[in-house]
C-alpha cells in the first residue's frame, strides 16, 4: 500500500508508518516542531532546507476551498449577512487551523517519502518484542 490516509491523518511516519511527526505534546508557541529524524525507523523528516514549502500551498487551497465553500453557502441559500458569514468563517478557520497546517506538512511527506514495508515490518517486530519484555511476572 503506497499511501495511506490514516498514517497522513494521525501524523505518523510516511516510511515505517509508527514514529511520530511532531513533538508531542504540541507547543502552541511552535506547533510545527519536528524532530530530526524519525524514532523507530530514522527516515530524516526535513530531507532538504526549504522541503516544506510545497506544504504552503496544501494549506492555502485546502483551507481556501474549505472556508469559501460554507460562507457562500450561508450567504447565497440562507440569506446570513455577510458579515455574520464571514465572522463564521474567522471562527472556523481558527478552529481548524492547526489541523490544516500539521495535516498539510504530513500530507507533503507522505506524497514525497515513499512507504517501506519491509521497515514497516521490522519496526513493528521491535515494538512487540519492547512490549514482551517489559512484562514480568510477580
Amino acid at each position: 500500500m503506497p499511501f495511506s490516509f490514516k498514517a497522513m491523518w494521525n501524523n505518523k511516519c510516511p516510511r515505517c508508518r509508527q514514529g511520530d511527526l511532531f513533538v508531542s505534546p504540541m507547543r502552541l508557541k511552535n506547533p510545527i516542531d519536528m524532530p530530526e529524524k524519525c524514532a523507530h525507523c530514522g527516515q530524516r523528516l526535513e530531507p532538504e532546507p526549504g522541503f516544506y514549502y510545497g506544504a504552503m500551498f496544501i494549506s492555502y487551497i485546502f483551507s481556501g476551498w474549505f472556508l469559501l465553500i460554507p460562507t457562500l453557502i450561508l450567504v447565497f441559500y440562507f440569506k446570513w449577512s455577510i458579515e455574520a458569514a464571514m465572522a463564521f468563517a474567522i471562527f472556523l478557520g481558527i478552529i481548524t487551523y492547526l489541523k490544516v497546517l500539521r495535516g498539510s506538512r504530513s500530507l507533503w511527506l507522505h506524497l514525497m517519502v515513499k512507504h517501506d514495508p519491509k521497515v514497516q515490518v521490522e519496526v513493528e517486530t521491535k515494538l512487540s518484542e519492547k512490549k514482551n519484555t517489559n512484562w514480568k511476572a510477580r
